[in-house]
């Protein structure tokens, strides 16, 4: 597969994704822990298909000491008894957050569930994370990025 667009030549996107990656930057180390973030990119990923950040993301999990069943249950976390009961809350805002024009948005039950476990700070960071990667995942399946070379760490 042919990407549409070269991201880092074209020049309005170009501008537009050194804000997007900023803005992605800002929420990292927000108060979330690290193992959480980067399962809510892996599952945000999945569900909109975009085989650039799952394979980013996974093997920047794995090189940051994700173990290999919990990256391989992340689709399945619901049933999975790897995750905690705050990752799981993460993961359903995620799922939620992502899949909005499926139902009726993110519901009070999700949002509680999340509230329980993560502070006011915490779960702005957790909103401005779903729609962070809701963006790159949007821009990467659209220009038809291709996936499989990254190496953890190569963006920076």
């Amino acid at each position: 597969m042919e990407p549409r667009l070269d991201l880092s030549a074209n020049p309005a996107l170009g501008k537009a994704l050194k804000h997007i990656v900023a803005a992605a930057r800002a929420v990292e180390n927000a108060g979330v822990p690290a193992a959480t973030h980067q399962l809510m990119l892996i599952r945000a990923s999945q569900i909109n298909g975009c085989a650039g950040c799952l394979d980013m993301h996974t093997k920047d999990a794995a090189a940051a000491g994700e173990t290999s069943v919990r990256i391989n249950l992340v689709a399945g976390w619901r049933e999975a008894k790897v995750f905690t009961e705050a990752e799981k809350a993460a993961l359903a805002l995620t799922e939620a957050g992502t899949r909005i024009a499926d139902g009726a948005g993110v519901s009070d039950e999700v949002w509680a569930d999340a509230a329980k476990h993560y502070d006011e700070d915490q779960l702005g960071a957790l909103v401005a994370t779903i729609a962070v990667i809701n963006t790159f995942n949007r821009i990467n399946v659209m220009t038809q990025q291709p996936a499989g070379d990254y190496e953890p760490g190569m963006y920076g």
